[in-house]
């Protein structure tokens, strides 16, 4: 397992006061915002200096239905390779549904969804995991996510069903202390109990980030100092293990880099604390709190094969011991052995998941009933957050909108996500909403329309549509609707 210490998640607002950051020892980069050939000159400066670079996925939707899209893992694996990282990380979600699987049309939900705690939804992501350890040209972490929803039926807790997914596929895991908090406050999820059940010797590293409470939910926006809550988690998983990297994530409204620094020292000596409490003995601690026996993980460096070209030639490494193993099994050996063959799930099971989560993401994105068994209350929240958070990315990679439309971008972008899906990226996202505007040739004002329309053509390369096209594209959002 590899040591990576103290780190903080690379953004470019804040690349300059990274770089500056005293006793950093590495950093994770978004995967899907950098390029394998064209690295940021922030990220070789900090990787010249030895600070180690984890990229982190985002889109891979490891917990869908469908397998893998091997472009994303090539993807993926390129940049782990142009960035020599150690690993790469991912979460346990979905992101997007339809498709083959459903008969209807691919729809992205532009944010991690939770995958449902049910034995289909594990046998599945199992198998989704297998794929990508394969795929891959160094180990695979996966994250817990945050969530403001719960599936009904669920038939193990999220300790449980993260154990078992260890178990079976050898995965290592990135626990997100303040998504445990989250899911506390939103579900009534013990995570003391979460810890007490995960195998934390598969514990590749920790996130640590703040948020918000409002009206009694907790919304994770990594855009607000850490809370105590947070950092109690923090030093709770510390006592049961010593984990190998602990992050700081933020994504949005940026303190100054002293904050920064303060917030990582306040992990640092949390960190520290929680291990020194652990003490000299270890069982009495795992006994106190109700969790597993800590084995000793191999602490070998696993380095990044030198050939890009290899990914996908069977890649998959355990990364220490797992649950069971016996303690005195040479760690070398069982770093190197397979995890457990399981039997691949039935494509009926895949399209049972794929029809369950077609059905809630077309609810929280496009207006469709809401499922049986879903809190309504709670769903409505989830699909505000997430056109809120679409019409924020929106404003980011299309700036030009909120320029042109002024105070009219905001209520005009969200009475347009009411219903109609992301069927792409933000970028296409931004350029079938001021579509939509000039199809209904909005705004009122001549002189913005004009802007707006030059602006679609430069992007687009085409004329707005004609009557036909709008037709048939009306037809095809009916057949999302229903």
């Amino acid at each position: 397992m590899t040591e990576l210490g103290i780190g903080i998640g690379w953004r470019p607002e804040i690349a300059e006061a990274v770089e500056a950051l005293p006793g950093l020892d590495w950093v994770e980069v978004v995967a899907e915002n950098i390029c394998a050939g064209h690295l940021p000159d922030s990220l070789t400066r900090l990787r010249a200096r030895g600070v180690t670079v984890v990229p982190h996925g985002v889109s891979l939707g490891l917990g869908g239905a469908d397998r893998p899209d091997p472009a994303r893992l090539a993807a993926l694996g390129e940049k782990a390779v142009a960035l020599g990282a150690p690993l790469v990380s991912e979460h346990i979600a979905f992101v997007r549904a339809g498709g083959p699987l459903t008969a209807t049309p691919v729809i992205e939900a532009g944010h991690l969804l939770p995958v449902p705690r049910t034995r289909d939804a594990l046998d599945v992501l199992c198998e989704n995991v297998r794929i990508a350890q394969d795929a891959l040209p160094v180990p695979l972490a996966l994250e817990n996510i945050a969530a403001l929803i719960s599936w009904p039926g669920e038939e193990m807790t999220e300790g449980q069903f993260l154990a078992e997914l260890v178990e079976r596929t050898g995965v290592r895991l990135l626990v997100d202390v303040a998504n445990l908090h989250t899911n506390h406050v939103n579900r009534g999820e013990d995570p003391a109990k979460a810890l007490s059940e995960l195998p934390v010797e598969a514990i590749a590293y920790v996130h640590v980030a703040g948020g918000v409470e409002r009206d009694g939910v907790w919304h994770d926006t990594h855009a607000h100092p850490v809370p105590g809550a947070v950092l109690g988690v923090l030093a709770d998983l510390a006592s049961r293990v010593s984990p190998p990297g602990v992050l700081l994530e933020r994504d949005d409204d940026f303190p100054s880099a002293a904050e920064l620094s303060g917030e990582l020292d306040a992990i640092r000596a949390t960190a520290a604390v929680g291990v020194r409490s652990a003490g000299a003995d270890r069982v009495g601690t795992a006994h106190q709190h109700g969790a597993r026996s800590v084995v000793p993980v191999s602490r070998r460096a696993v380095t990044v094969r030198e050939h890009p070209l290899l990914i996908g030639a069977g890649a998959r490494v355990s990364g220490g011991l797992m649950p069971g193993a016996p303690a005195e099994a040479p760690a070398e050996a069982l770093a190197e052995a397979p995890a457990p063959a399981a039997p691949a799930p039935s494509e009926a099971a895949r399209q049972r998941l794929g029809l369950a989560q077609a059905s809630l993401l077309s609810a929280l994105v496009a207006g469709t009933p809401v499922p049986e068994g879903f809190d309504s209350r709670r769903l409505g929240v989830q699909s505000r957050a997430l056109a809120a958070k679409r019409a924020g990315v929106v404003a980011k990679v299309a700036p030009e909108l909120p320029e042109i439309l002024g105070k009219g971008f905001r209520p005009a972008f969200l009475a347009y996500a009411r219903s109609r899906p992301m069927s792409g990226g933000y970028r296409r996202d931004a350029l079938d909403f001021a579509e939509h505007l000039l199809v209904a040739e909005r705004p009122e004002d001549a002189e913005a329309r004009r802007r707006l329309t030059e602006w679609w053509q430069d992007r687009s390369g085409s004329r707005p549509p004609g009557r036909a096209t709008r037709l048939v594209r009306a037809a095809r959002h009916a057949l999302v609707r229903r």
